[in-house]
């Protein structure tokens, strides 16, 4: 590495990680300035998880160095990470929801007087620092009162509490809105005029040039560049995966078939209103809208999952019962949701136990697993996914975000999906990854599958759907073909007022070309 700058915060040489016939971390150089964003980039499974828990004290590297200050230092846990100024806010918030903002900010460290907690000068203290990142927020609210974007704020202000040199963010914009994403980056940028050093880790490569000053990407648990913000995005792809990608969305459209899914007048009171649409076999249908148009409470009344007051789901032109997932499992209907953690994975299962969820019940014979064909039948499909894992007895909690959605997906592969409904599927994947996803479902839509795609991820949408349907405030706002599905088409729908329903069939039906 170059010599040591006078602003030099930290600095990581020749790190390498280990784990039972895993090489994480391999010769890994980075370093920090004051008051610079430095991005850390790579694919899932990369190693940046691994690097920053190096220095957040939760691992310990077998090899190199960690100089902090210009000394060589020992990070043996969160204390010694805290004690030399590195604060980590991770994608999962270590907050307390039954505490105040104020308890959190000083967990461990209340201010006392007389032997017991200064409640007055930590709510005050507190105060003080939710005003520098620009949170409006009682110190005295319960922390599980708050939505995400200021979670994730209580989270900076006690990083700043610390008295952090060194901000380490993990995916901090994965699940924010966009007005939210510009206020956190104005936080940032005041941090690093306040001369902080932050550390940055994204999958959305827009971000960098808009507030990194350099980047250092990691690829296969090795650095194998760093280069200015400024790097054209094709470039920093190129780095992160090892290839070029020649077209970000890789939809091979082909011809329709018949409808395997057809959904008419769905309703729920409240909630949503006369939604209909189709999917046929061999396309990709996506539902644009903004956040609380309706279309994730749409996909789970289809599935199954939640109920519904009027309309019917027909699959293959039979009629679903409603508000019955055995029901649209046996039909076919397959359902990726948007908390792929939370709804769509057992953690502390194994991939080949995962995998085998959908099919476990079919495969039995007289109340007996069949064992053996469920160890081929994972076998074979976590290899035609590409999922890297030790092997199929790994935790799933232990893969990356991109592995762990190619574990969900692949679970309903195995149980022949007709329809398959994803809902945010690239959400927090990477680059190489979401390419892999793509072909998967050009592969599914080949094969005559028929595939209905939520995604906030607007060029997404229309990068890899055939017709978009665009939900407003609970209705369908209208239907746009691939080759009239603009951005600014489909934003003209998505922000449009409710429509009658004559007006919002009609549009509809013309939309599609009928």
């Amino acid at each position: 590495m170059s010599s040591r700058s006078p602003d030099e915060l930290l600095r990581i040489e020749g790190i390498r990680k280990t784990f039972p016939g895993v090489v994480a971390l391999d010769s890994v150089d980075f370093d920090l300035r004051r008051g610079e964003v430095h991005v850390l980039l790579g694919e899932n499974g990369a190693g940046k998880s691994t690097l920053i828990k190096m220095l957040s004290g939760a691992y310990t590297p077998d090899a190199g160095r960690i100089v902090v200050g210009g000394e060589e230092v020992r990070v043996h846990g969160a204390q010694d990470s805290e004690r030399l100024g590195i604060a980590t806010i991770y994608q999962e918030f270590n907050l307390v929801p039954d505490l105040t903002v104020a308890e959190n900010i000083f967990l461990g460290r209340q201010p006392r007087r007389f032997g017991m907690i200064d409640r007055k000068t930590m709510e005050a203290d507190a105060e003080v620092l939710l005003e520098r990142v620009g949170v409006k927020v009682s110190p005295r609210a319960r922390v599980r009162e708050l939505g995400i974007a200021r979670l994730q704020m209580v989270e900076i202000a006690k990083a700043l509490s610390l008295d952090a040199r060194v901000l380490i963010m993990d995916e901090p914009t994965a699940v924010l809105t966009s007005e939210e994403v510009e206020k956190l980056f104005a936080i940032v940028r005041r941090l690093r005029e306040d001369g902080v050093g932050i550390v940055f880790i994204t999958h959305h490569l827009e971000e960098i040039a808009a507030l990194g000053d350099r980047v250092t990407v990691i690829r296969d648990g090795r650095s194998v560049g760093q280069v200015p913000a400024s790097t054209p995005e094709d470039e920093l792809v190129r780095l992160m995966v090892g290839r070029s990608i020649e077209q970000q969305y890789p939809r091979e459209r082909g011809d329709a078939g018949d409808a395997l899914l057809k959904v008419e007048g769905l309703t729920r009171d409240g909630v949503f209103h006369d939604v209909s649409f189709e999917v046929r076999a061999g396309e990709v249908v996506g539902i644009a809208g903004l956040v609380g148009a309706g279309r994730t409470e749409v996909v789970r009344a289809v599935f199954g999952a939640d109920p519904y007051d009027a309309g019917s789901v027909h699959v293959a032109g039979a009629p679903l019962r409603r508000h019955d997932v055995n029901a649209a499992m046996t039909a076919g209907i397959g359902l990726v949701p948007e908390d792929r953690k939370g709804q769509g994975l057992v953690l502390d299962a194994s991939v080949e136990e995962n995998l085998g969820l959908v099919t476990l019940r079919s495969t039995s014979r007289a109340g007996l697993v069949d064992l053996k064909g469920q160890h081929e039948a994972a076998e074979r499909i976590a290899g035609q996914l590409g999922v890297r894992m030790a092997g199929l007895g790994q935790h799933v909690r232990t893969l990356s975000g991109g592995n762990q959605q190619k574990v969900v997906i692949g679970k309903w592969l195995l149980a022949d999906t007709k329809v398959l409904i994803l809902d945010e599927p690239t959400r927090g994947i990477d680059v190489g990854a979401k390419v892999e996803i793509y072909q998967l479902i050009n592969e599914l839509t080949a094969a005559g599958a028929a595939v209905l795609m939520i995604s906030s991820d607007l060029p997404e949408v229309l990068g890899m759907s055939d017709r978009v349907v665009v939900m407003a405030q609970g209705r369908v706002a209208g239907e746009l073909p691939a080759d009239r599905a603009t951005q600014d088409a489909v934003m003209a729908l998505a922000v449009s007022t409710a429509h009658s329903n004559s007006s919002s069939s009609n549009g509809t039906e013309a939309d599609r070309g009928h």
